[in-house]
């Protein structure tokens, strides 16, 4: 079995990305810039941001963090946005999620222009993932095709089956999946037999956040497994996916941790610099 590893993978990304940073930098004269909006102190996001800014750092982009009290008002937030969308030094913006409860999040994503949404969480990103069309790709989901490629460059044909209907992943991930021509399943908490649509996949991609749903005896002989899940049990962070079970059938398997996760961040360095290049046609 392949295990995939997501820091080599990210590590990789980044290196490409440098180089082609580089590149811009000799071509335009200025680097993309990456702005993260930080609201609140909750530990797993500061982290989160933190590592955002050193990778965004060691690629050579532009970064910067706007912090700001939990106590701020939504208009504050909304006006600052309004600012970096109108500031040609800034190629991304990024609010970190989840926010205070009185501030509105998707008018906060809706406030991003969809050309600087290195989420792509923009509804018209959406739109235009869903019809073909060029956009920002959710990091995760991109992170996970990314993964996949590596593994299986020729997807045509193939049946995947993606599991969870989030649009955060699941929806996503099912359209990038699509562009590959795979014939893709969407199932979800209400699907009927899930297990059965599981062993019918050549890819299964699991976005649920249930602990271990996904067993060996779900999977077909050298399936391609991405496991998107992070799930904090008495054992400590577990899958979606039932590792060591599925270790034994899948012809290539994603860790937890050390999977999915390097690889969201090396993808959303890419999104800017993929905005800046639209941004400089």
């Amino acid at each position: 079995m392949i295990l995939i590893d997501g820091k080599k993978a990210a590590a990789e990304l980044r290196e490409e990305l440098k180089q082609e940073v580089a590149d811009l930098k000799t071509k335009h004269n200025k680097v993309p810039g990456l702005t993260v909006i930080l609201i609140g102190d909750m530990a797993p996001s500061q982290i989160y941001v933190r590592n955002k800014e050193k990778s965004a750092n060691e690629v050579g982009l532009k970064s910067e963090v706007i912090k700001y009290p939990d106590t701020v008002e939504e208009k504050t937030v909304l006006e600052k946005i309004e600012e970096l969308n109108n500031d040609e030094t800034v190629s991304g913006i990024l609010v970190q999620l989840p926010l205070p409860k009185h501030i509105d999040k998707q008018k906060v994503i809706e406030t991003i222009a969809p050309s600087k949404d290195v989420d792509g969480f923009h509804p018209m990103n959406v739109g235009n993932l869903s019809s073909g069309y060029e956009s920002s790709v959710p990091c995760t989901p991109l992170g996970c095709y990314l993964m996949i490629k590596k593994i299986e460059p020729n997807l045509s044909g193939k049946k995947a089956v993606v599991v969870g209907r989030s649009n955060l992943n699941g929806k996503p991930m099912t359209q990038l999946l699509l562009k590959e021509n795979c014939t893709v399943t969407i199932t979800h908490s209400r699907t009927k037999d899930l297990k059965a649509e599981c062993l019918e996949a050549d890819i299964i991609v699991a976005a649920v956040g249930i602990p271990e749903l996904v067993k060996g005896d779900w999977v077909k002989k050298d399936a391609i497994v991405i496991d998107v899940g992070i799930n904090k049990t008495e054992n400590g962070l577990v899958g979606d996916v039932a590792f060591d079970e599925v270790s034994k059938v899948a012809k290539a398997l994603t860790p937890v941790p050390g999977g999915v996760g390097p690889m969201t961040i090396a993808c959303l360095l890419k999104n800017t610099v993929e905005c800046f290049k639209r941004s400089q046609k």
